[in-house]
């Protein structure tokens, strides 16, 4: 029997309730991609330390799990948990050949044709749900989301026109980018701005095992999105006269941070060497940037400025003692080390079955090669596999497409034999497994269009001894990317802290609040801000931040722990999260001694400190 142990309930006092705001507000969402809130603070990042001091800076906050940008982006744009939205990651299963992606079954959704396509085969709308741009728009205001290629187009990805919300990406100018509408075009022709984005230079270049990766920050093209929003769109919305909304998604630092090449092969700095404070630098700068372009423009005191990040980070390892992967000689992988899609190799190892590249048209994978994109199909017939992988990084998606309850099991037995697990996630569809708990457990079964997986493996992951363990998290990672460059997507404590903080007329001054957030409470907040009504379909949903709003409520809080049944061999799945009323905020989960979280007591009101 599961036992939930519920450990001090929190009461916090302030009377009142949240008020409809007396007149319209625009609303500024600035995410940092992949920024640890550990790492904010005056000397790493002003701007940010001091739009927090002013206004108010969570303390207790959440990305949701599995930490990857497209999931948390989904959470923001409709207020909804991934069991609704159904991006259970970056990479997600779609049961059809995907033409943007190449015709792959287990698609990259950050690439503006690849969402274009699942929309399409999913009526039109993937996640089911409605946006806030997409609300936004229809009742008059003005909308644009500049930024990141992927997340930015999710906040209004069923209007590919271009002649609704505003879209600049990476993709912009380019094949394949959303259009550009001609009162856009001429705003960037008067600035003195391309209308085709520039790429990452030099900051996109990751290297290899033998080569570091990038030495510097994405620079040029976070400044080309920042005078974008500030010298043609925030101009042009002044003029209309209307709310606006506008969604700024900065690739760094997670571009970076991914890519940096301060360590290669070690640990230690890891992703906290010179780069990537760079890259924090740079990103607090388009923020500095931004707040300057809305005080000169005379739109400061009619807009609420939201910060967050998707998620937060850590460093890469790539060591198994277990795995039969590192066993095996791979071209451009140091030998002992696992290579991109070991999970897949392990698996159909002790499967005893065929693996297949879904990204190489299914072509089957020789002893000596891995998959390409690290996912892999297992089975006889890559066209009816029995087993599909997809690949993440600190944690991976396992589908199983004939919901095979036996298969299952040998699945879940495998995967306990390998010292890079550390809890896994099962659908209560398949049955219940000691050692695992189920998906609803940490909202993941809802009313998703897109297949859920049968089993979410989360990897080991543990601190290098820094004072804040948050800022400098390590973990096993599927990814092509190599040991001591920069990783997320675990449920260590270091990837579901994340950044959230607010200043602006509808906000509180210089509040630290104690109380759980999470990227899904932003989108119902900025719905409640900006006065839209958005009917759900789904039940898994954020809540209003009310604690943070002026002459709103703060709500209790209470703290848990889900422990699973043991397996044979006696590992246990442990979750610890808290609730507010309904509202569930997930703090980390694992094996006890494999996940950075859980098993340190101490960690979590440290960081609640901070």
């Amino acid at each position: 029997m599961r036992r939930v142990i519920l450990s001090c309930l929190v009461g916090l006092s302030l009377a009142g309730s949240a008020q409809a705001q007396p007149q319209a507000r625009n609303v500024v969402l600035f995410i940092a991609d992949g920024l640890r809130d550990g790492m904010v603070n005056a000397a790493n990042a002003p701007t940010m330390d001091r739009l927090m001091r002013a206004g108010v800076r969570f303390t207790n906050t959440h990305s949701l799990f599995p930490t990857f940008t497209m999931p948390n982006a989904t959470a923001m744009a409709t207020g909804h948990m991934l069991g609704d939205t159904g991006q259970f990651g970056n990479t997600i299963y779609t049961a059809f050949p995907v033409p943007g992606a190449g015709e792959s079954l287990t698609p990259f959704l950050e690439s503006d044709p690849v969402l274009g396509d699942v929309d399409a085969h999913f009526a039109g709308n993937y996640l089911n749900e409605e946006t806030i741009l997409r609300a936004a728009h229809a009742q008059g205001l003005s909308t644009a989301s500049i930024g990141k290629l992927g997340p930015s187009l999710v906040f209004d990805h069923t209007a590919r026109s271009g002649q609704d919300s505003i879209l600049v990406d990476d993709s912009t100018g380019r094949p394949g980018g959303i259009p550009l509408s001609e009162e856009l075009r001429t705003r960037l022709g008067a600035a003195g701005l391309p209308t085709q984005a520039p790429t990452r230079g030099t900051n996109g270049q990751a290297g290899t095992a033998e080569t570091p990766g990038t030495l510097s920050a994405n620079v040029e093209q976070q400044s080309y999105f920042a005078d974008v929003a500030t010298k043609a769109v925030l101009p042009l919305f002044r003029e209309r006269g209307k709310p606006f909304v506008l969604v700024f998604w900065s690739r760094d630092p997670d571009g970076t941070q991914h890519n940096q090449g301060d360590s290669l092969g070690r640990l230690v700095p890891g992703i906290n060497g010179p780069t990537s404070l760079a890259a924090i630098r740079n990103v607090d700068t388009n923020l500095a940037t931004l707040l300057a372009a809305l005080k000169e423009q005379g739109l400061a005191d009619s807009t609420d400025v939201i910060l967050t990040s998707d998620h937060g980070f850590s460093t890469i390892s790539k060591e198994s003692a277990t795995s039969f992967s590192a066993t095996l000689a791979y071209k451009g992988v140091p030998k002992g080390q696992i290579p991109p899609g070991f999970l897949a190799i392990d698996l159909a190892h002790e499967l005893g079955l065929g693996l297949f590249d879904p990204d190489a048209k299914g072509a089957r994978l020789a002893a000596d090669a891995f998959p390409s994109r690290a996912n892999g199909l297992i089975g006889t017939d890559p066209a009816k596999p029995d087993v599909v992988v997809a690949a993440n990084g600190g944690s991976d998606l396992v589908y199983l497409p004939g919901g095979d309850k036996a298969l299952a099991r040998k699945v879940v037995e495998a995967l306990t034999r390998q010292d890079y697990v550390s809890g896994l996630f099962v659908s209560a569809a398949l049955g219940p497994i000691p050692g695992t708990l189920p998906l609803s457990a940490i909202a993941l079964d809802g009313s998703a269009l897109t297949p859920m997986p049968a089993i979410v493996v989360n990897f080991r992951s543990f601190s290098t001894g820094c004072s804040d363990p948050t800022t400098c998290g390590v973990e096993v990672s599927d990814t092509g990317l190599q040991q001591g460059q920069g990783m997320h997507g675990s449920f260590s404590r270091a990837d579901t802290r994340n950044v959230m903080g607010a200043m602006g007329p509808s906000f509180r001054a210089g509040l630290a609040s104690p109380v759980p957030a999470s990227n899904a409470d932003l989108g119902k907040t900025i719905a409640q801000l900006l006065g839209l009504t958005i009917p759900g379909k789904g039940q898994l949903v954020g809540r209003v931040l009310t604690e943070a709003l002026a002459n709103g409520s703060t709500p209790t809080f209470a703290r848990a722990v889900l422990r699973s049944e043991p397996d044979a061999a006696g590992h246990i799945t442990v979750l610890a999260y808290q609730t507010v009323g309904e509202t569930r905020y997930f703090d980390a989960a694992g094996y006890p001694g494999r996940t950075l979280g859980p098993d340190i007591p101490a960690l979590t009101a440290a960081a609640e400190a901070h």
